[in-house]
């Protein structure tokens, strides 16, 4: 074993042949029924007249909302998307869905779409051209996330989180000045890509363990491409490929991600940082949490509290 994996991925035997599938897609279904059918008619209309051999591989994480159903019933009606279906018993989480989608792909690239995108035009053609011309420098490549509008950029790329990135991230609207999250009309490299579109190839994810599983969702991608850093791989955004991104369409409300973060946060710091570091995180979370309880009782705003 590579020193110092990560046992969350089982190793993919890499054989000397050519590869009947390129690409493998894969897509995490979680109570997105039609937000997942539409993801994956925008994959087929932009591969529509494309040569390229692919293949899609959806995790479904135990829906109740119908979405298996769906998914049967679009396989069924599209022969010629090509699409691997797996139906887990339960939720496992997106981190471990993605490891378990990988292992069942056959693709020498792998590109990791949420159900939650629309993808616009040829973008994906797009991405894995800008990739294969580009395999020298890039390792993980992400590509330009909008809103649901189509026209406003979605933040969807950025530096690592340090404690000054996190307190402005926390206290000074980090996002809107572009000091923690960003989008850029220019090809550039980066510390992290969002996981709503990444485009990698699969030996790089081998030799990374893959996802860290004890990372439920959210921050599951900042965690893989701060170990990648380490090992000397490359991260870039390349904004020509463009992507409609819902995001957080499988939480029902917007509490849940913001905790989910929070947790990510700590579960990262305590993961790769010291303990002075954590301390000082642990005082910029709760502090944040005060004043959004001090606001929320001022203003009687039950969200808040």
């Amino acid at each position: 074993m590579h020193p110092g994996r990560v046992n969350y991925f089982i190793p993919y035997i890499m054989m000397n042949f050519k590869r009947e599938i390129e690409l493998s897609i894969v897509i995490i279904s979680y109570n997105t029924r039609n937000i997942t059918r539409n993801c994956l008619r925008s994959i087929q209309a932009s591969l529509k007249n494309s040569s390229l051999k692919y293949e899609v591989v959806v995790i479904d994480n135990a829906s109740t909302d119908g979405s298996q159903t769906q998914i049967l019933k679009l396989k069924a009606q599209n022969q010629n998307l090509k699409l691997k279906t797996i139906f887990n018993p339960k939720n496992t989480g997106f981190a471990k869905a993605n490891n378990q989608a990988v292992k069942q792909a056959t693709g020498e690239y792998i590109l990791f779409l949420n159900s939650d995108t629309i993808v616009l035009n040829y973008s994906i053609i797009k991405l894995l051209n800008y990739y294969k011309n580009n395999e020298h420098k890039v390792h993980f490549l992400g590509g330009k996330l909008f809103e649901k509008d189509g026209i406003t950029p979605q933040p969807s790329c950025g530096p690592f989180y340090t404690l000054p990135v996190i307190f402005g991230a926390l206290f000074l609207k980090g996002d809107y000045w572009g000091l923690t999250r960003y989008s850029t009309n220019k090809i550039k490299e980066v510390d992290w890509i969002s996981g709503a579109c990444i485009l990698t190839k699969r030996e790089y994810l081998v030799n990374l363990g893959g996802f860290d599983e004890k990372i439920f969702m959210y921050m599951d991608e900042i965690d893989l491409l701060y170990r990648a850093k380490k090992k000397g791989y490359r991260v870039f955004f390349y904004p020509e490929a463009k992507f409609i991104h819902l995001a957080s369409a499988s939480s029902n409300e917007k509490t849940y991600p913001i905790l989910q973060v929070y947790r990510g946060f700590l579960y990262f710091y305590k993961k790769h940082h010291a303990g002075s570091d954590i301390f000082f995180l642990k005082i910029l979370l709760k502090l944040k949490a005060l004043i959004a309880l001090f606001i929320g009782k001022l203003t009687n705003n039950s969200y808040l509290k």
